[in-house]
């Protein structure tokens, strides 16, 4: 999305309205020393960010940080006909929570997206 945003030609995926879970590098890194080191966590583990968000507010996180417009939608005809398959998994989206990680202790540097994306773009 990023390299659209650049040109000026940014905005939601679709509608918009679908969960976006994410996570940034360093917490990802972090996430996975700090499961290495905790034995007694096993099984399924949640690696993304404690706040997912829809398309659209991340559309405008990156318009904010790049100050470029994030109004223009790319339809899901044109998704779904690029991507295939994999189009539909970014136009239904998923709300996921890392809840096992966070009950464990662990501590995000980067859970909001503004911040995440400030540190990943202007850095």
């Amino acid at each position: 999305m990023i390299p659209l945003f650049k040109y000026f030609l940014g905005g939601p995926l679709g509608s918009g309205r679908q969960w976006f879970s994410w996570v940034h590098m360093h917490d990802l890194a972090e996430a996975f020393i700090f499961l290495l080191s905790h034995k007694n966590i096993s099984g399924p583990v949640n690696l993304c960010s404690p706040n997912p968000l829809r398309n659209k507010n991340l559309a405008d996180a990156i318009g904010k940080v790049l100050q470029r417009p994030s109004f223009m939608p790319t339809p899901g005809f044109m998704i779904r006909l690029i991507l295939g398959e994999f189009g539909d998994v970014l136009l239904k989206g998923q709300r996921v929570i890392p809840r096992r990680l966070m009950e464990s202790g662990f501590k995000f540097r980067y859970p909001d997206i503004e911040e995440a994306l400030k540190n990943i773009m202007l850095t």
